[in-house]
């Protein structure tokens, strides 16, 4: 997979999706095999590498940080995280099946409520809640990915269920594109290890009340793959 790290301008780089079923559309697009586990992987020195890392912001960034942990240490670090899988849009934004590169991955519910509303981790003055994507991997998926959105991801511990919720975020976020879960624990990995970071995503269904019949996972999926094939293609 040497043609995705030339892409994207960097010697090695670690894509971290949080379930299985997302690592294999990813690896398939790629065309590597299914069967073969990220340590497997990680251990032979391979230029791309795909690991489910699990779901939540948590898990994300622990399992992120242990991947870079062991490339670093062996001597091959990676020089790029991409976080990709599927996630839900805001439907008047962007379309289910629709592929979405975020600027910015913003932990939407760290913070505090207080009587006036929700003030972020910027406003208590404890950090930030925002991630920036690396300009260059930006404008190299832009490049590949000519008919994705272009905006802000949002990482939710809780994924919006409910209008009344959809609407305070559509009020606090009005260029975010979509949420996930994922996004900001890896972003901040990634930061701390000095790898750059974006968010890649495939949208499965409307932010807003929870409606299980209207969810498009495997259109989701295999958007993914296509995405992940296109970068695959493309010997930049």
């Amino acid at each position: 997979m040497k043609k995705l790290g030339r892409l994207l301008g960097r010697d090695r780089v670690l894509i971290v999706t949080a379930v299985e079923v997302e690592r294999q559309a990813i690896l398939r697009g790629l065309g590597q095999p299914e069967n073969v586990p990220a340590e497997e992987a990680l251990a032979a020195g391979d230029r791309v590498v795909v690991a489910a890392a699990g779901v939540g912001v948590a898990a994300a960034a622990a399992a992120t940080s242990r991947y870079l942990t062991i490339a670093h240490t062996a001597g091959e670090p990676f020089d790029a995280v991409i976080n990709a899988g599927i996630a839900g849009g805001f439907a008047d934004r962007v379309d289910v099946g629709g592929i979405v590169i975020g600027t910015r991955s913003i932990a939407a519910d760290l913070g505090a409520d207080s009587p006036d509303g929700f003030l972020t981790l910027d406003e208590l003055g404890f950090g930030s809640s925002t991630m920036a994507a690396d300009e260059d991997l930006l404008n190299a998926l832009r490049v590949v990915l000519p008919a994705a959105r272009i905006g802000d991801v949002l990482t939710l511990s809780t994924v919006t269920g409910t209008t009344t919720a959809m609407e305070v975020l559509n009020r606090r976020h009005p260029n975010a594109l979509a949420e996930a879960m994922e996004g900001y624990g890896v972003a901040t990995a990634a930061e701390q290890a000095g790898a750059a970071f974006v968010e890649l995503r495939t949208i499965s269904n409307p932010v807003g009340p929870r409606d299980r019949a209207a969810w498009r996972i495997p259109a989701a999926l295999a958007a993914l793959t296509t995405a992940a094939g296109e970068l695959a293609t493309v010997t930049g």
